[in-house]
């Protein structure tokens, strides 16, 4: 039944999307999730037009000292907006069924903010919006562009390739099965050795069960 309801509301969504390119999105207290995906009012949403450092995602300082730059950027955006009340105008529904917005706080764009301040990067792939913001901060060394940084799609392409965690220390594997169900496995369960990650997909590593659980993710039951 719950599964059932789940497609119904996207399917509502769709049909609202294709009435006008630019629809009411969802509005509420905002829970950040990462740096690019952030919950409003208990909907999932993935912000328009930008891209940010995934959770396991690090970055090299001028000392050649490596961080966890992914980490940060979730910490920095949870600590100006955890609790917020945010407007969301949608634009569309990714294949996840997050629902892609523009959201702004107190007249804020939010995504703006994050790229104008280094703390993520234009998504040029789907929008030119934040391309000037970008490149601002880039002149200017904000955030990130003061350090050698991947950019985020090129990450999740590389860990996509590979079969192994970016952090070995981040070893729990958050799988997102054929029905959208997002379950992790951790070392010793049952399914653990034969299920493989694909970031490009939404799947990813986590370093903790409370940190899997805190994204969405259920423990696998065996």
């Amino acid at each position: 039944m719950l599964r059932f309801c789940t497609h119904f509301v996207l399917i509502f969504l769709a049909a609202l999307l294709i009435a006008s390119p630019s629809q009411a999105g969802p509005s509420g207290s905002v829970r950040v999730i990462d740096g690019d995906t952030i919950d409003v009012g208990g909907v999932r949403v993935r912000l328009h037009g930008i891209d940010a450092p995934e959770i396991g995602q690090t970055c090299t300082n001028a000392n050649g000292a490596v961080w966890e730059c992914g980490r940060w950027v979730a910490q920095e955006a949870r600590a100006r907006w955890q609790g917020a009340h945010a407007r969301c105008d949608m634009r569309d529904i990714d294949r996840y069924g997050r629902v892609v917005a523009v959201c702004r706080i107190g007249g804020e764009d939010i995504g703006r903010a994050l790229v104008r301040d280094g703390l993520a990067v234009a998504y040029r792939r789907f929008s030119m919006a934040y391309d000037l913001d970008e490149k601002a901060a880039v002149i200017a060394g904000r955030g990130l562009h003061g350090h050698d940084m991947q950019r985020p799609g090129e990450f999740r392409s590389n860990s996509a390739a590979g079969s192994g965690a970016a952090d070995p220390a981040c070893n729990i594997k958050g799988n997102i099965s054929r029905d959208g169900t997002r379950i992790y496995h951790v070392p010793g369960q049952y399914f653990y050795d034969r299920t493989r990650i694909n970031t490009g997909k939404g799947e990813r590593w986590f370093c903790s069960e409370a940190e899997a659980r805190a994204a969405g993710w259920r423990r696998a039951r065996r």
